[in-house]
């Protein structure tokens, strides 16, 4: 796959821009600009940013500014948040950071903020655990769930509960995830909607694993899958964050 449109741009933070050459788009339209936030701990982040965007971009035409930041700290804060309109340029945001020691209520505050007034998202796997030290719940009512740990690594077969989503469509009835975690949802808000779950090997209860979100203006695609490697290469997997993205982006 070829990569067009490659620049670095000149700034404080390492911001990576360029643009993926997947589906033909629609006459006039233009590519969907994404914003890719990742690092953190316990994950290969090196490979993850990398598998994600080109397989993403087989499914959908996608301009990608990444954003890696933190090493492996537990607590790390981005400079990116402290502008207000950190989003403002972009059709929509890709979390897939782990930073679950950070618990800055005002820092977490400027992030939520910029996805509240419409800028829509993609949440996936430790995003979720992200923040989790914090009592405030801002970052949880913009992902659409509560958690705050996982089940041991496992292959989980998936219940679709949406099979008329858009997001859903085509996604295989006896998709089994690869070897990965199974996060324990605590909470789904209000607001969100379960497209499919996965049951605890510890305690037979069923968990949201995919599933969306409306957060003021934004829309909000989020999985609980993403550990390993192995999940991130998985075709299927990719189609559906694919698919996450460009619903969130209102281009499905």
């Amino acid at each position: 796959m070829n990569l067009s449109g490659h620049r670095l741009l000149a700034l404080s933070i390492p911001i990576i821009t360029f643009a993926v050459a997947g589906c033909s788009l629609p006459k006039g339209e233009a590519p969907i600009n994404a914003l890719l936030i990742t690092g953190g701990c316990c994950h290969d982040y090196d490979f993850q940013k990398q598998e994600l965007t080109t397989g993403i971009s087989k499914f959908a035409e996608v301009d990608w500014t990444i954003v890696h930041e933190g090493g492996d700290a537990r607590d790390f804060q981005l400079k990116l948040f402290e502008s207000p309109n950190w989003a403002a340029e972009y059709d929509v945001v890709v979390h897939n950071q782990c930073f679950a020691n950070t618990e800055d209520t005002e820092y977490i505050s400027k992030i939520v903020s910029g996805h509240k007034q419409g800028v829509s998202a993609v949440v996936i796997h430790c995003a979720m655990h992200t923040y989790r030290a914090t009592e405030e719940n801002l970052w949880r009512e913009f992902l659409g769930v509560t958690t705050k740990r996982h089940d041991h690594q496992s292959h989980y077969p998936v219940t679709i509960t949406e099979p008329n989503h858009p997001i859903m469509d085509g996604f295989p009835q006896d998709w089994v995830s690869p070897m990965d975690e199974l996060y324990l949802i605590d909470k789904l808000w209000p607001n969100a909607t379960t497209l499919g779950t996965g049951v605890s090997e510890e305690t037979g209860k069923a968990h949201p694993v995919f599933w969306t979100n409306q957060y003021g203006e934004a829309r909000v695609f989020g999985t609980t899958f993403g550990h390993t490697n192995e999940t991130i290469a998985n075709p299927q997997f990719q189609e559906i964050v694919g698919r996450g993205l460009q619903w969130a982006a209102g281009r499905l």
